[in-house]
């Protein structure tokens, strides 16, 4: 409602899908909610350039107004010292924003998704960089397609890390692993930064790394999303 998330809904990416199809689906899930199926202003933070101009017309045609992309060349309030700036994801952008809201820096977000992002934040608030690696499903995937004789499994910490099977071994090496790369990374950030920084992790998998790894403070699940309604309240 401009101040505070009122609902939230997922839905899977599909570039195929027509803005009437994803009316219906946004349509349902306002009656099923409770709310009239009319909004004030819509924002996008979009890491799929495929479907924008789907959105775009979702929006005019059933909200009539017009669609207002966060993009890292946006007037968004965060100083970005970034080559070449605009290239910064939108995703990147909102996990500042969030950030910012909560604290000042130094601060870094480790954002777990497809690719798991840090975005740094230094002590004069200024987005610094960050890094990308491939997201644990991402490794995961690309370990059982290529490995002809390894399972798949789910992502989930086992009890010890000498695997005393195959599932069990794959698990010990992506998830402790994976969790060796993050705090590695965030020790390294740290070091260059030169003072201890606030530690946040989002993203779907988040939450079982927040477990995992030493180095993070906190997981916050909201963070993208809070700072695309701080965008969107901007003037």
């Amino acid at each position: 409602d401009g101040s505070r998330w009122v609902d939230t809904w997922r839905h899977r990416t599909n570039i195929e899908s027509t803005e009437d199809e994803l009316a219906a689906w946004l349509k349902s899930m306002f009656e099923i909610a409770g709310h009239p199926f009319s909004v004030d202003s819509v924002v996008c933070a979009s890491v799929v350039p495929g479907i924008d101009r789907t959105l775009k017309l979702l929006t005019q045609n059933y909200f009539h107004t017009e669609l207002k992309f966060l993009t890292g060349g946006s007037d968004h309030g965060v100083q970005v010292d970034y080559e070449p700036k605009s290239s910064v994801g939108a995703d990147r952008i909102a996990n500042a924003l969030g950030a910012l809201a909560i604290q000042n820096g130094p601060i870094i977000v480790v954002d777990f998704g497809t690719a798991t992002t840090f975005d740094v934040i230094d002590a004069n608030n200024v987005y610094t960089g960050g890094a990308i690696l491939a997201g644990p499903l991402t490794s995961l995937s690309a370990l059982v397609k290529n490995t002809a004789k390894l399972p798949a499994i789910d992502l989930k910490a086992p009890a010890s890390a000498i695997g005393k099977n195959t599932s069990h071994s794959i698990a010990s090496g992506v998830m402790f692993g994976y969790a060796g790369a993050i705090n590695e990374l965030i020790r390294r950030i740290t070091d260059e930064l030169g003072s201890k920084p606030k530690v946040i992790a989002t993203g779907g998998l988040g939450e079982i790394f927040t477990e995992l790894c030493d180095g993070i403070d906190a997981y916050n699940p909201m963070l993208t999303l809070e700072g695309l309604r701080i965008f969107a309240t901007q003037k």
